[in-house]
């Protein structure tokens, strides 16, 4: 009986030692405040603004590539509401639109609002970095899953802008998008980082 009340013990350790380490050590863990005055300052008004070309990849829960995509967006703003249309297509030859809205507040808040995701969702913006946390439904096709999502943008000294998101079922990661975005056409000669907003 010792041998397994031991091993239980030893088994509930290694599950607190591994919910602490996602806890404080994984991509989830990061806060904006981490990233406020440390590069260049992403203003959603104007880096989510106009046509945006985006390629990415979709890793699924084993880490390898599962999906890829190239997706055109446009973004549009009124003061601090704006909308981001998107259309992915996928390299199974599917095409998916989707659109966000966006709402501004006060020291950098966001809500964010779409037909896929349940309720709202919020975050925060500080220094080059984005951060969005909702629940997402999949389609149809997909299983209808219901997943957490954290959603991360990294903006880049050139305009580029580096976007990562984990999708979680029941606290386990089950995919993975990393996507780069930019300005498209001859807008991204006209939307310099403006360096001295570091």
């Amino acid at each position: 009986m010792t041998s397994i009340l031991s091993a239980l013990f030893g088994a509930l350790i290694v599950i607190m030692l591994m919910a602490l380490r996602s806890r404080l050590l994984s991509f989830q863990s990061q806060a904006p405040a981490e990233y406020q005055g440390k590069g260049p300052a992403f203003d959603l008004r104007r880096h989510l603004s106009g046509p945006i070309q985006c390629e990415g990849v979709i890793f699924g829960p084993t880490g390898r590539v599962s999906s890829r995509f190239v997706a055109q967006m446009e973004g549009r703003w009124d003061g601090d509401t704006g909308t981001l249309a998107e259309v992915f297509r996928y390299d199974s030859g599917t095409v998916q639109h989707r659109a966000w809205t966006l709402a501004l507040g006060q020291g950098g808040a966001i809500v964010a609002t779409a037909p896929d995701v349940v309720g709202e969702g919020r975050g925060e913006v500080a220094g080059p970095g984005v951060m969005l946390r909702y629940r997402i439904r999949l389609t149809p096709e997909a299983g209808g899953h219901v997943l957490d999502v954290v959603d991360w943008m990294y903006l880049m000294e050139n305009g580029t802008i580096i976007n990562r998101s984990q999708f979680r079922k029941f606290g386990i990661k089950v995919a993975e998008l990393v996507a780069t975005m930019r300005p498209a056409g001859a807008q991204a000669l006209e939307r310099p980082v403006d360096m001295a907003a570091e």
